[in-house]
């Protein structure tokens, strides 16, 4: 009986042993392989409870959920000669578990390791320009580049790479933030042209307004007094009558007969158009530019070799020496060899 006993525990504890071998659970985000004598079987086992061989049977089980990796930050130098160092993230999943357990050892190192060498790669292929602002484009290329030999013999799929960060030398931004101010000038001082060039137009029409009705300018003066004296100050403003500028407008000399203006043209200065102004403009630009005239120097005089009592004294050519001043300078000189 105790042999008996003894048997049965044995052959218990073996089947207990042996169905536990032979039943796997599958997750729901999981795919299972089964390998029978080291030989991969056909298909794979989907989620849920399964019973293999418990002596000659393995499974192994695959993770088909999206991994999200992070780069590494690699340095290299652009196509326009700049240091970068740039960060990125990976996305990919398992499509084909046989092949990313059979066809490679470890999937996730092998793809760490293609991706980090690939986005070396496509720093030297981008410029910095195309890093700072082409983020989606050098993102497509560079899933691109790691995708292409990982999904067919590895059987990884990378669904999605961005580039996290890239820094750039110290050096490099203070040049970039100098163009930015430079561009940002320009644009100012362009508006501001534009809209001293637009008052002006607006400042003619509107003295052709007023020259034609003089009493206008005339209440233009009086406001100009009023908003003056709303001010709380101590100015003290002389308005100047207009009749006395008429006064003086009647010595003014007229303009000759060819130079008046019609009326036509005074009504045409009333609104000046963008039309007109770029046609007028165009004129001027086609027009070669006027020689520049460069006068005549006048010859400069020479001063002759051997100068004598006739030879004129340069800057003075009217004027002649005198013989006889020079005839009593030289007796002067003569004198003291008398005198020794």
């Amino acid at each position: 009986m105790i042999a008996v006993l003894v048997i049965l525990v044995i052959l218990v504890v073996a089947g207990l042993v042996a169905t536990g071998r032979a039943m796997r659970v599958v997750q729901q985000y999981e795919q299972g392989i089964v390998f029978r004598f080291g030989k991969v079987l056909p298909g794979t086992r989907g989620p849920g409870l399964h019973v293999i061989r418990p002596f000659g049977d393995r499974m192994q089980k695959v993770n088909m959920q999206i991994i999200a990796m992070a780069i590494p930050a690699q340095e290299g130098i652009t196509r326009d000669n700049v240091s970068v160092r740039v960060d990125a993230v990976v996305y990919f999943r398992v499509v084909d578990p046989i092949k990313a357990t059979v066809n490679v050892q470890n999937y996730m190192f092998a793809v760490s390791q293609q991706a980090q060498t690939s986005l070396r790669s496509i720093i030297g292929q981008s410029e910095m320009d195309q890093l700072l602002a082409e983020r989606a484009t050098v993102n497509k290329e560079l899933r691109r580049i790691i995708d292409e030999p990982t999904e067919g013999p590895w059987g990884v799929r990378v669904e999605r790479v961005e580039i996290k960060d890239v820094s750039l030398p110290e050096q490099m931004k203070r040049s970039m933030s100098r163009q930015a101010e430079a561009e940002r000038e320009r644009r100012a001082r362009i508006i501001t042209a534009d809209g001293e060039y637009q008052a002006s137009k607006r400042l003619a029409a509107a003295a052709n307004v007023m020259a034609r009705d003089p009493a206008a300018l005339q209440l233009r003066l009086l406001q100009t007094v009023v908003e003056v004296a709303a001010e709380k100050n101590s100015t003290l403003v002389m308005p100047v009558p207009v009749e006395l500028l008429r006064f003086f407008d009647k010595f003014t000399p007229a303009e000759p007969a060819g130079d008046k203006k019609s009326a036509e043209d005074s009504a045409s200065l009333a609104d000046f158009g963008d039309a007109e102004v770029a046609e007028v403009e165009a004129e001027i630009a086609g027009k070669p530019a006027p020689p520049l005239a460069i006068p005549d120097l006048p010859a400069i005089p020479e001063i002759p070799a051997d100068v004598t009592a006739d030879a004129p004294i340069v800057g003075e050519p009217a004027l002649q020496r005198d013989p006889a001043r020079l005839d009593a300078a030289e007796v002067e000189a003569a004198q003291p060899d008398a005198r020794q």
